[in-house]
């Protein structure tokens, strides 16, 4: 029981995260991180498919793609902070 009401509580958190926190944008210079960039445009590409997703099944996925979302609005910001630690060098 403990660990049913752990996911839950884990679900919950990472559908207010996904839904606190901008979507993923593309902002790293193609010129300059071309592979960076490209995965970038796909998370956010990803986040918008997963969102129309919301609208058409009326949000009654479980909570499953809200974490989704939340886990790409991470994985955008780890993309850019490696171009930018890239960018240091």
């Amino acid at each position: 029981m403990k660990k049913l009401v752990l996911v839950v509580l884990m679900v919950i958190g990472f559908a207010g995260t996904a839904m606190a926190a901008d979507p993923p944008v593309v902002n790293i210079k193609p010129g300059k991180h071309p592979q960076l960039a490209g995965a970038q445009k796909l998370v956010a590409e990803a986040y918008d498919k997963i969102e129309k997703s919301q609208k058409h099944y009326k949000s009654m996925l479980g909570g499953h793609a809200g974490k989704a979302k939340a886990l790409l609005i991470q994985a955008n910001l780890e993309l850019k902070m490696a171009a930018d630690v890239a960018d240091e060098k």
